[in-house]
């Protein structure tokens, strides 16, 4: 497993995290440790945590035209490629701070799909970023200028299996095949491997979390949800997202239903309105970096 965060700042949880009874019928009430956004913000090595300063540091000089940062604002997001062609914290993430501002990260399951271009309009006009989970098979095989489209705007590329299928109840093997075939349908579409992936369900126990962590891949749940999957009710979805949402939350949502996209302006609108600065889950844990393996969720 990977390292251990101090016993203050980890919580523990069982089962899934929505419809949790639910979850504990099925996943025979698997309990496993999860780490809080916050608190790995806390827990970042200090090398991190210098080397965000120095980033934050250089936004602030080039926004203020001193030249110490050719690249600007947008430094980071170009330069932030990681080694091994990974899929590094995208969309500026140098000049985001969470540790001071109010974030919560938006994130979408599923995709992509016929929807997707409209969504990627309405994220490129707000200025915002997200974390797209997408899914294998009928999405990102089917649709890979979407993909291309993603990450060429700054969004962050990230693992929603294959088939959707439930990774507990299958066996690990299966579970991996259904990992590492989108890991690499999405290297060779954009150049780039997630870092990040969501177990359907949010489902996950220690033998998903070991092989999320063999395949380099941190596991990342949510705190808000419109339920979106129940309603094409756009209205509904963005007074269920304000209803949860809290600093340091994560949103998810679906870019595959109808009435989703529709409700995002709104969304974005009302988040702004009431101070959240909106961001990927990278940009979220950063300074951190998310360890493959561990469990992340507000």
């Amino acid at each position: 497993m990977p390292k251990q965060t101090s016993a203050a700042r980890r919580t523990s949880i069982a089962g899934l995290l929505a419809a949790t009874s639910l979850a504990l019928a099925l996943s025979g009430c698997a309990t496993y440790d999860v780490t809080a956004p916050a608190d790995a913000r806390a827990d970042a090595p200090a090398a991190a945590v210098q080397a965000k300063d120095a980033q934050l540091a250089a936004a602030k000089g080039a926004k203020n035209g001193d030249g110490k940062n050719g690249d600007g604002k947008n430094g980071d997001a170009k330069g932030s490629q990681g080694g091994g062609g990974q899929a590094a914290a995208p969309g500026g993430a140098g000049d985001v701070d969470c540790r001071k501002a109010k974030c919560v990260a938006l994130t979408f399951d599923a995709g992509p799909s016929e929807n997707t271009p409209r969504l990627l309009d309405i994220l490129k006009k707000e200025k915002v970023h997200a974390t797209f989970f997408m899914l294998g098979e009928n999405h990102v095989d089917k649709r890979p200028a979407e993909v291309k489209r993603i990450d060429a705007e700054g969004h962050e590329l990230a693992n929603h299996t294959w088939s959707h299928q439930i990774l507990t109840d299958i066996e690990p093997a299966e579970a991996k095949r259904e990992l590492s075939r989108v890991q690499d349908a999405v290297r060779k579409i954009t150049g780039k491997t997630p870092r990040l992936m969501r177990p359907p369900q949010g489902r996950t126990d220690e033998e998903v979390s070991k092989i999320s962590k063999d395949l380099g891949l941190a596991q990342v749940l949510w705190s808000v949800t419109a339920k979106d999957y129940q309603t094409n009710d756009s209205a509904l979805i963005t007074k269920r997202v304000l209803e949860q949402t809290e600093r340091d939350g994560i949103i998810l949502l679906h870019d595959i239903y109808k009435g989703t996209v529709p409700a995002v302006p709104g969304i974005l609108k009302e988040l702004k309105k009431r101070g959240y600065t909106v961001v990927t889950v990278s940009q979220l844990l950063s300074p951190a970096k998310a360890e493959p393996g561990m469990v992340y969720r507000p």
